[in-house]
């Protein structure tokens, strides 16, 4: 499936590399203790034309919290400083085996109201196993005229999630790895509780991935959800580790036709700092 408001396929963008209206985005990010370099990699390796998307630059620097999205203004400056603007299509990919990173990018844009945006399926590494062209050399920046609408819907706050949890007017869907949602793995990040939030419903964002990285089907995206308990025709409110993996979770949602979901920013990096939020852990 090629849709360049979704999801395109490595032969799609090989055809349209040099389609002026296009612009491609590396932004690729690694959990913490993860001793990667993203922007060195992007530096030594990218696809052509591909700029630089650095998720924990272009946040809330005020926020004590990692990556919180940025304010409207800042989000604008980056963008027309990476001569990203109106008109413009957008594609997105990183570097990890599994759709990762990309989808938190994908989803700031969705936030601030560009919908011409899409993931690259399959990243990077598909990319270079298909021997398709990679460069050294960054682009030629020009500042292009970045039009933003804050889209609320998207994203929900701490106090929003526990309202939800209290009034049982959405679901709570964890992207984490099993082991950190039952609260038996440690957590990356120093001084979060081990567990999840009471409850909440655990759709693993690797399983939505197959052996090369590409995303499943929507039929298959769709049977994952429901076989984990989640109801696709009420509200769903995302969460991970620290707001990255729920957008891919949003992503596949958007997918399978369902629009009714939101992102927790701060996800367990915030509720699992707290003593005072409630916890679950186990089965």
């Amino acid at each position: 499936m090629n849709d360049p408001q979704l999801l395109v396929s490595t032969d799609w963008l090989e055809k349209h590399l040099n389609a002026p209206d296009l612009r491609i985005l590396d932004a690729s990010l690694v959990l913490p203790g993860d001793p990667r370099d993203c922007r060195a990699e992007y530096e030594a390796c990218h696809i052509p034309g591909a700029r630089y998307f650095d998720i924990n630059d272009i946040a809330d620097s005020r926020s004590e919290l990692p990556h919180m999205v940025p304010p409207v203004e800042k989000f604008i400056s980056k963008m027309r400083a990476m001569g990203i603007g109106d008109g413009h299509r957008v594609v997105i990919y990183d570097s990890n085996d599994a759709l990762f990173s990309a989808a938190r990018a994908w989803w700031m844009f969705k936030l601030f109201g560009k919908n011409d945006v899409a993931i690259l399926d399959g990243g990077l590494q598909k990319w270079q196993n298909e021997g398709r062209p990679v460069a050294d050399m960054p682009p030629i920046l020009r500042d292009r005229h970045f039009t933003a609408r804050h889209n609320a819907a998207l994203v929900r706050n701490v106090t929003q999630v526990a309202s939800a949890l209290k009034l049982g007017d959405a679901q709570i869907v964890d992207a984490r790895a099993p082991a950190r949602f039952a609260g038996e793995a440690d957590e990356p990040r120093e001084g979060m509780r081990k567990g999840r939030i009471p409850g909440s419903k655990n759709v693993y964002y690797k399983d939505l991935t197959g052996p090369r990285g590409t995303l499943l089907p929507p039929e298959d995206i769709r049977e994952i959800f429901e076989d984990e308990g989640v109801d696709l025709g009420k509200p769903i409110i995302l969460t991970c580790g620290s707001g990255v993996t729920a957008c891919v979770l949003a992503h596949a949602l958007e997918r399978i036709g369902h629009r009714n979901w939101s992102v927790y920013d701060g996800s367990w990096s915030e509720w699992g700092m707290y003593d005072e939020l409630a916890i679950e852990t186990g089965w």
